[in-house]
């Protein structure tokens, strides 16, 4: 369940908080400036990453002032990073605790590192995750980015969505289910009339002077295919914090809830706990359905843009919805299609049946294909021949068909799902040969 949002009073207006998790640490997790603790849950990758977290903590998340369902802030008065700062100090008295865990990610990196040189009684150790001390180049600082192209940084990341996900989340760029929350988040989380402006004050921050200052034990993590906080920026970190450490994990993401969360967060409970966490099964057996809308270019230029985003809003909502209610797990959508898994291949084939009908009404067909497999888990992800294989199999299917692989078919004898046999194929990048059967109305 979604934990409960409480307020604490603050001398500029009220901060809304959760807490969650049994864990024997007190952690305080600063997301970026632009956020919504109401809104994270939507997201889930964001859900299972602050689940790990609460598996060894009790764990803090708040929205900064002016952000999400915190109080907003005046039009001409954007929060200074002292301000900002003060916002950790505001929760941790209304929570109750007097010494927590930090981990800052990106720009609340700063937010991280004044609170432990200031308070370093009430900060236990410190984690920065992709995070700066600084973001305009000097000639002792080549990290940064030269102050002329300040202009065109803002506007690249603040003027849309896209600009956003290429600058924080450049592995999800393609992916349309993601792109479409985004937008929503963005909407939500913080005042446009704010927003860059808040994002322009903050690449003139420069808190190197403090860094000596820290002495509380710190993590530095980065990834080191960042383009947007490259990785100067953590190496210097670590080479002006005392007692750190310096971790170097592969990956291009900004935002800590895409890419690999596992190593990650497996190098946060570490430092934290002293303890790695088990290792998860990084492979299971998995019944795989993907699916795609027949003709779907000539569907689009027929109905039009905004009718079409219509469509696929309404495709993606439906699909997720009886995903859900087969107990399949949804991986993402594929722009005219989805990718899910279920630990049950009857109920997969059901499902994918039940989607077929439920998608008619807005004129629209698609096409089915499962087989079941070993698949690799990849984070969020899912890989390996298992996968390819039921793509492979869907393009063997036609409009409104749902077809199978003979592994499939055999493992619901008894189910009462019949079959017309469809012969053997060759797929494509699959060796061998495969006997495929469509399921019958």
């Amino acid at each position: 369940m979604q934990p409960e949002t409480h307020f604490a009073h603050g001398p500029e207006g009220q901060i809304a908080y959760q807490v969650f998790g049994e864990g024997p640490i007190d952690l305080l997790f600063m997301p970026p400036w632009a956020w919504s603790i109401e809104l994270m849950w939507d997201e889930p990758r964001i859900e299972r990453f602050m689940r790990r977290l609460a598996t060894f903590s009790r764990v803090i998340v708040f929205d900064k002032r002016g952000m999400g369902s915190s109080d907003p802030i005046p039009l001409a008065a954007v929060p200074t990073l002292e301000e900002w700062t003060d916002d950790v100090r505001v929760v941790l008295e209304a929570v109750g605790v007097e010494r927590a865990a930090i981990v800052g990610d990106a720009d609340s990196g700063n937010m991280a590192m004044v609170f432990a040189a200031t308070h370093p009684e009430r900060t236990s150790s410190l984690v920065l995750i992709d995070s700066a001390a600084a973001y305009i180049r000097r000639d002792d600082y080549p990290a940064g980015v030269p102050e002329r192209f300040i202009d065109a940084t803002v506007e690249a990341v603040m003027g849309s969505a896209d600009g956003w996900i290429v600058a924080y989340a450049p592995s999800m760029a393609g992916d349309e289910r993601f792109r479409r929350w985004m937008v929503r988040f963005r909407h939500l989380t913080m005042p446009p009339s704010i927003g860059p402006r808040m994002f322009r004050q903050g690449l003139y921050w420069d808190i190197r002077a403090i860094l000596p200052t820290i002495r509380v034990p710190t993590l530095v993590v980065y990834h080191a295919e960042n383009r947007f906080i490259r990785a100067g920026h953590s190496r210097y970190l670590a080479d002006h914090i005392h007692d750190s450490k310096l971790v170097e994990l592969p990956g291009e993401d900004t935002s800590f809830y895409v890419g690999d969360q596992d190593a990650l967060l497996d190098e946060i409970q570490t430092f934290l706990t002293g303890t790695r966490a088990e290792p998860e099964f990084d492979r299971v057996l998995a019944t795989v359905l993907f699916t795609d809308i027949v003709a779907s270019t000539e569907r689009a230029a027929q109905l039009g843009d905004r009718r079409w985003h219509d469509v696929l809003d309404s495709h993606d909502r439906i699909a997720g919805e009886l995903i859900d209610s087969h107990r399949g797990r949804l991986i993402k959508t594929t722009g005219d299609g989805v990718l899910a898994t279920f630990d049950g291949p009857a109920r997969a084939i059901r499902c994918a049946r039940s989607f077929t009908d439920a998608v008619r009404p807005f004129e629209i067909e698609i096409r089915a294909g499962l087989h079941t497999g070993e698949v690799e888990l990849r984070g969020e992800d899912v890989g390996g021949i298992a996968v390819n294989l039921a793509a492979r199999v869907m393009s063997a299917a036609g409009a409104g068909e749902t077809v199978v692989s003979s592994t499939v078919k055999d493992l619901v004898i008894g189910s009462g799902i019949a079959f017309d046999d469809r012969g053997s194929h060759t797929l494509k990048g699959v060796p061998g040969e495969w006997r495929l059967y469509a399921v019958k109305a």
